[in-house]
């Protein structure tokens, strides 16, 4: 099993834990994930930390596409790998959700479908630099000929060629974007896993690799994320979890569209998910923390002593996934982690 340590973005100041990402490191972890929302980037930290590192995988969980342009995105992971010395970018990317998209971001929700497989598609061209790059897509086209163009605009290689070939991973959860990451993508993130959900994600990945012809589970990465917390007191860790679900379930998202809440409804807590948005939206954000079941937190992290995380964590290890990426700021359970998967028995594949 591959252990990536998630450390996500920062909050009202720039922190990321660079000693604990040494000790991964250190430790034989396989990768170290950023992310973003509407405060620090994605992609910076991973510049500062290959200065600090030197085999550890840098990867996005994920870099949202309203943020920056596939090109600029292309040249961004490019840039990281090359100063890395090579081999150790992995470009997680995905849509956000569309208040973030046009309330952040100023760029219109368009299609997501056919956005994500123009982006994909315009950044794979320029990591090949096979030719001058130029794609006609539905949602992005490369030269420009839109509304405003001068008709000037080129198809243009990159003058910076990639040292190795960079992965493209699909921050997904729906059949439709599962199906689009098998087909195009080297990897899936899933959204909200939890190891009884895997026969629905192989289903449609594996609808994918049809459609892509010739593509398996050999040369596809599936990447899961738990919290993980080594304590004495299991109620009080799942508590500590709830105030992060709640703002996902209930404000980061409209109501008619919420993909957190959606997969939340997915694993069976549609009326969890309702009622923890109605508190959100009202302002009673503890108690819509509070509605969060501790049934729900549990299912998707690994909680408590050494030994109950040790049993919990046969179900992942024994799903199908690839990797398992570990959130947590405790130096004690990165190392579990460490122990428990790096010394395991390995781990088949979702095939």
């Amino acid at each position: 099993m591959k252990l990536g340590l998630m450390v996500g973005y920062s909050g009202a100041t720039v922190d990321f834990p660079i000693e604990l990402i040494k000790r991964a490191e250190q430790l034989g972890y396989d990768s170290v994930w950023t992310s973003e929302a509407y405060g620090s980037d994605a992609m910076t930290p991973l510049a500062w930390i290959a200065a600090q590192t030197s085999r550890i995988k840098l990867g996005t969980a994920i870099a949202q596409l309203a943020g920056r342009t596939p090109a600029m995105c292309a040249m961004q992971a490019m840039t990281i790998d090359a100063l890395a010395g090579g081999g150790r970018m992995i470009v997680g990317v995905g849509v956000s959700g569309p208040q973030i998209v046009e309330g952040w971001y100023g760029q219109p929700w368009g299609s997501p479908y056919w956005r994500v497989r123009d982006y994909v598609q315009i950044m794979q061209k320029i990591f090949r630099r096979e030719g001058p790059v130029s794609h006609q897509g539905r949602e992005i086209s490369l030269p420009y000929t839109g509304e405003g163009a001068t008709g000037l605009g080129k198809p243009l290689y990159s003058i910076l060629h990639p040292a190795t070939r960079i992965p493209v991973y699909l921050g997904s959860g729906s059949e439709v974007m599962l199906r689009l990451c098998g087909e195009i993508c080297d990897g899936v993130l899933p959204l909200r896993f939890v190891p009884r959900e895997m026969p629905r994600f192989r289903r449609a990945i594996e609808e994918g690799f049809a459609r892509a012809g010739g593509k398996s589970w050999d040369t596809f990465s599936f990447d899961a994320l738990v919290g993980v917390t080594v304590t004495d007191d299991v109620r009080a860790a799942l508590a500590a979890q709830k105030p992060g679900i709640a703002l996902y379930v209930g404000g980061m998202g409209h109501p008619t569209i919420n993909f957190h809440k959606r997969a939340m409804e997915q694993l069976g807590y549609a009326e969890a998910a309702a009622r923890i948005e109605e508190l959100f939206r009202a302002g009673r954000k503890q108690e819509a923390a509070d509605a969060v079941p501790d049934d729900f937190v549990d299912e998707a992290a690994l909680v408590g002593s050494p030994k109950r995380i040790r049993e919990r964590y046969r179900a992942w290890a024994d799903c199908g996934i690839t990797g398992l990426h570990v959130a947590t700021r405790q130096p004690a359970a990165l190392e579990l982690m460490a122990e428990i998967a790096l010394a395991g028995e390995p781990v088949g594949v979702a095939g």
